[in-house]
């Protein structure tokens, strides 16, 4: 072997040597501190991509899952409130079997006076039971427009944009005029009518009209006009949608409608127990009142079984992509630690052996003695 000092090539190689096992233990020190096996995308381009999506996708399954916590508490606000329902339409039958009996006599009166009460007190507890601001069993949850068989109103070119607050199987007839900007419209239906005037809305904008006698609320753009004439039908077209999924279809949505339980949604707006007849006639109304609202009720309990079972699945979904990802991205804690005492020791033998290979050219100055 040539004895030369211009170039040691054994400390060379032994300095590239020591370059890839420095840069071995450079990158088991960042997973081995950091958990993760891909760190930055050269470590594995295809696997941080696919880690990325499924990273989304579990975000997405966390939210779904609170989304279907949170139905279930709507549902539960909505179930008490129709237990309490329940317990006053058992009071009315009592009232009703009361009067319907000759011994009640001249107590007729004041036996009317408490089912009104009562009668009254269930159309408020429906009316007025919320959650986050939307009404719950007033008939409108759940439920939107359908246009009627004649109606153009359903057309945005004519100045619809939409409906909120109608009322399952409820017909709004929609009459309207546009006077120097002014508009005016009037819903009737078969509870009554109203009229609201308000400023027409501008080129490209859009302006919301509520009727509060009716909880419903309309939104008409600038192509407002007597073209809007017609007649909306309240349907269930699961306006009320909770997202249970990740993706944008049916598959990954629950739509949910709660039905009406206010005084005319169970049949009792005209319920009267100022005589023995009337009384005898209330009483099959209230046993009708009374299976509308177990209608009601199956419902909601159908939703909360049908939403726990979504739960469930979320649940069951999220640790199984979160093991997916975790087995794409994360560290084996044991295998790397056995690749890092590898490059330590060849790190440390690398450093020795540079030495060596450094001091090796010295033997050159034998020859000069």
């Amino acid at each position: 072997m040539g004895l030369r000092i211009q170039n040691n090539i054994a400390a060379l190689n032994t300095q590239r040597q020591l370059q890839v096992s420095g840069s071995g233990l450079e990158k088991s020190l960042q997973r081995l501190s950091s958990g993760y096996r891909i760190n930055s995308a050269s470590d594995d381009a295809a696997g941080l991509a696919i880690s990325q999506g499924f990273r989304a996708d579990i975000a997405s399954y966390k939210v779904a899952a609170q989304n279907t916590s949170e139905a279930s508490s709507l549902l539960k606000v909505a179930e008490g409130a129709t237990d309490q329902i329940a317990n006053m339409l058992v009071r009315l039958k009592e009232l009703a079997t009361q009067a319907a009996s000759a011994n009640a006599g001249s107590n007729l009166d004041k036996i009317n006076s408490e089912a009104q009460q009562v009668i009254t007190e269930i159309n408020r507890i429906a009316n007025s039971t919320q959650y986050a601001g939307t009404t719950l069993l007033s008939g409108s949850f759940g439920v939107g427009a359908s246009a009627g068989s004649t109606s153009t109103v359903t057309s945005a070119a004519n100045g619809y944009s939409g409906a909120i607050g109608m009322k399952t199987d409820e017909t709004y007839n929609i009459a309207s005029t546009l006077t120097a900007g002014v508009g005016t419209m009037t819903i009737t239906t078969g509870n009554g009518s109203e009229t609201i005037y308000f400023a027409a809305p501008s080129a490209g904008t859009t302006k919301q009209v509520s009727f509060a006698s009716m909880g419903l609320t309309l939104t008409v753009n600038s192509s407002f006009s007597s073209a809007m004439d017609g007649a909306l039908i309240g349907k269930h077209l699961g306006n009320a949608t909770f997202q249970v999924g990740s993706m944008n279809n049916g598959d990954n949505q629950i739509a949910i409608s709660l039905g009406d339980a206010t005084k005319t949604g169970l049949g009792i707006s005209t319920l009267t127990l100022d005589t023995a007849a009337n009384a005898q006639a209330a009483l099959t109304t209230i046993n009708t009142a009374i299976s509308n609202l177990s209608t009601v009720q199956g419902n909601i309990g159908a939703f909360m079984n049908r939403l726990s079972y979504a739960n469930a699945n979320l649940s069951s979904t999220i640790e199984n992509v979160t093991a997916s990802e975790s087995t794409i991205r994360d560290v084996d804690m044991a295998s790397e630690m056995t690749t890092f005492t590898k490059n330590q020791i060849l790190q440390q033998a690398g450093v020795a052996m540079l030495a060596q290979a450094n001091s090796a050219p010295q033997q050159v100055l034998s020859l000069f003695k």
